[in-house]
């Protein structure tokens, strides 16, 4: 089964910040989803925390789940 492209994530926010959020998003033309995923890489970045570029986990996996298939052969 192939991964999926993107994780489900349900959070709960206080309703100012959600629409501080939603404003943030239309200025900037973006979805909420995508607005909050620019500001997570954006503090991540100013803090030092490393995240893989989009699909290379997805690499990963797919090699991973090679490797189990061929162990079972």
């Amino acid at each position: 089964m192939a991964p999926k492209k993107t994780a489900l994530l349900n959070l709960r926010i206080d309703p100012f910040v959600k629409e501080a959020l939603r404003e943030a998003a239309l200025r900037d033309q973006r979805s909420i989803a995508n607005m909050l995923e620019v500001l997570i890489r954006r503090h991540c970045n100013d803090v030092g925390i490393s995240i893989p570029e989009q699909g290379s986990l997805f690499k990963e996996m797919e090699e991973d789940e090679r490797e189990d298939t061929s162990r079972i052969d």
